[in-house]
Formats: structure tokens, sequence, C-alpha cells
């Protein structure tokens, strides 16, 4: 009895040490497992605040290469040097200079495709006037030229839409660009530098301004547009000056190649006088024409255009009025020499006067004034081309320029590079 009392006496006293140190250490491990509990809650706040970001971002990224799909920029920039014999301009010192000009253009254009239209916009800077500030004649020889001092200005600015049979264009337009294109003679900084071969010199094309076009595509072979722009490119009372043509294409495949067959008209609201009556001064003017391209062998293609205006009056404050205008050309693919990326062209154009404007008065020849131009485009590389051009000026103005009217030569030389 007295061990089992011992006994019983002994455990009671380990219980009653054990118990606290017991008790004391589940509550450490109890403390010791909120602080794990709390850390994983933060970690598992962390990671889905992670997540959200991560989706964030992932949405962003997603609206940013929305916003960047279907959008291509061209960039390019053009450096025109041309030397003259028998310069004729008003301003020079003495007859018959020799001058040397340079000019250059730079060009950005950004296109935007969404779901049944366009939206463009096209940038343009660069300085000089080029030989044209140095000569009298009826049409330039640097088309390139801009005549700007280096600021930045926005030619162009238009959204287009498509609605099954119909297009429309409406901002700030170039009428040029609608009227009277070609795929040989179109464009100055890869084709003809003279401005006779890019457009006919009888159109009176407004400046770039507010317009509107309507396009009907009848089939692939014919389609028919219609323009009405600001004619005096204030974009203040539109309608009164306004600018309307009409074009209609045809490009049928002939023999297996393609061709473009261009006919317009257009009708002026400016303001002109009539030759021979000065009180008539708010006269309308209006024209019509043909442009047509044939590629008539994998490697050789032929243009041809023509236009005339009404002759009995004169844009109010020119000097001189075209009644009607002709150019024929052709251009060569390099692939005969070896050469399948440079291109060889020639061209010829008569410009001729208005009969109203010789008879009223003065003029001792009021002739028709010749173009020839040649160039050779050669590609050094996908982003480089240097192309030597030479254009000859014959009867000068009509031959009436006040500093002689000797044919002028212009060699050039004009390099564009292509980002």
């Amino acid at each position: 009895m007295s061990k089992v009392f011992s006994w019983f006496f002994v455990m009671c006293l380990m219980l009653g040490f054990v118990s606290p140190v017991f008790a004391e250490t589940t509550e450490e491990e109890l403390v010791e497992l909120k602080a794990r509990i709390q850390e994983m809650e933060q970690r598992l706040v962390q990671q889905d605040n992670n997540i959200d970001k991560k989706d964030v971002l992932s949405e962003n990224s997603l609206q940013k290469k929305e916003v960047l799909s279907g959008i291509s920029l061209e960039a390019g920039a053009t450096f025109v040097h041309q030397a003259t014999s028998n310069a004729n301009g008003d301003d020079l010192s003495e007859n018959d200079q020799d001058v040397g000009d340079a000019s250059y253009s730079i060009d950005v254009c950004l296109t935007k495709e969404f779901e049944n239209s366009v939206a463009f916009i096209a940038l343009e800077a660069g300085e000089g006037v080029g030989a044209d500030g140095e000569l009298a004649v009826f049409s330039a020889v640097n088309a390139d030229a801009t005549g700007g001092d280096a600021n930045i200005s926005v030619t162009e600015v238009w959204y287009q839409h498509n609605l099954e049979l119909f297009i429309f264009t409406f901002g700030k337009l170039a009428a040029d660009a609608f009227m009277d294109s070609n795929e040989y003679a179109n464009d100055e900084a890869t084709q003809f530098l003279g401005a006779e071969f890019k457009h006919s010199s009888t159109i009176e094309f407004p400046e770039n301004s507010a317009g509107l076009i309507i396009g009907v595509s009848f089939s692939d072979m014919v389609k028919a547009e219609a323009i009405v722009m600001d004619g005096n490119a204030d974009w203040e009372d539109m309608f009164e000056d306004a600018f309307y043509g009409g074009q209609l294409t045809f490009s049928p495949e002939i023999a297996g190649k393609d061709g473009n067959y261009r006919v317009f008209g257009w009708r002026s609201k400016r303001d002109h006088t009539k030759w021979n009556d000065s009180s008539g001064i708010q006269e309308n003017s209006y024209g019509f024409g043909l442009s047509a391209d044939q590629e008539l062998t994998d490697t050789i293609g032929v243009f041809a255009r023509y236009a005339w205006q009404n002759p009995e009056v004169y844009l109010n404050g020119e000097s001189y009025s075209l009644e009607y205008s002709y150019s024929v050309g052709i251009q060569i693919t390099g692939e005969p020499w070896m050469r399948d990326n440079d291109v060889f062209g020639i061209a010829f154009g008569q410009i001729f006067i208005s009969d109203n404007y010789k008879d009223a008065g003065g003029y001792q020849k009021a002739d028709s004034e010749g173009h020839i131009e040649f160039y050779y485009s050669y590609k050094v590389n996908d982003h480089f081309t240097i192309s030597p051009d030479v254009q000859i000026v014959m009867n000068p103005y009509g031959g009436d320029a006040i500093n002689g009217d000797d044919t002028i030569v212009i060699a050039g030389i004009r390099g564009q590079i292509d980002f």
C-alpha cells in the first residue's frame, strides 16, 4: 500500500510539473503556426495580385497590338540637283545663263486599315524650288520641288469607306491623285521628273484641300469616280469656288497584258477673266482629257496623254492660258541587260498656248512649248536608287520669254531613299 501511495505521489508531482511545460510548449506552437498561416495568406494575396497585374498587362498588350494591327508606314526622301544651260528666267541678270540648283523633299505616309475602311495621312517637308526658279516655261522641270522652308505640312488626310458597290472618300484630298493617273508617268520621285509627264499641263488642278470622292466599281474592268473639292483651298465657302471632276476608267487585259484607259472631265468655279472681254471677271473654266497606259511585253510599257481646256478665259492672277497638250512615252525595265530592277524611260510632249491669248496682243510668237525627257533609274540596293535625268525644252514660254528663247537643256541627278 505504501508503495502504491508512493507511486501515486510521484505521478502527481510529475503531472504538476509537466502540465505547465506542456501548456507553454503548445502555446508557442500555436503562435508559430498562426504566423505561418498569416505568411501563407500574404503569399496567396501577392500571387493573386501578380495574376491580376499579368492579366492587366496582357490586356493592355492585346489592346496595343489591336491598335497597331493593320498599320503600314512608308517614308522616303528625294534629292535633286539640276544643271541648266540657256536659263531664261525673268530675274536673271543676263540672257541664257548656265545655272545649277538643288532641292529635296521628304514624304511620310501612314495607312491604317479597318473593317471595310481605310484611313490615310501624308506628311511632307522640303526645301528649294530647283531649276524652275531660273526658268520661264509653261511646265516645270522639277515636279518634286516643294519650294518650302522645311516646315512639315499635312498634304493629305482622308478616310475611305467601302459599301459594296460604292466607295466614299473624304478629308483633305489631292485631286491629281484621283484624276489623270498613269502607270508609267505619275511619280516624280521614281519616274519622269518633269511636270508635263506627271500630269497634263492643261488641267487646272486645285491645291490639296477639303473634298469628297464617290467611286463606283461596276466590275474589275470598269470603275467610275466623281470628285468635288474646295477650288481655292481656303476651307471657306467650299462650293462657291468648287472644283468638280469625273473620271471613267477601263482596265482590260489585252493579249494577257494589263492596261488602263481613263477618260475625264472637270469644271472650275474659281474666278476667270475672258481674254477678249475684261469685264467678264467671274467666268468658269472647264476641260476634258484622257490618259492611257498599256503593257506590251514583260519589259516594255507605253503611255499617252491628251487634255484640253477652255481657251477663252484665264485664271485671275495668271498672265497666260494654255489650250491643249499631249505627251507620249515608253518605259523599259532592265531585264534585257541583266538589271531586272532598273528602269529606262523616254517621253515627248507639247503644250499649245490659247489662240485667244495670242489675239490679246503683244506676243511675237506664242508657239507651242516642246518637252523631251529621258531618265535611267539605277537601283543600288533595296533602299537607294539613283537616276540620271536629262530634259530638253524647246520654244520655252512659247518663244516669248524676256531673257531668251533658245532651247534649254537640263541635266540632273536624282537620289531616292526608301526607308
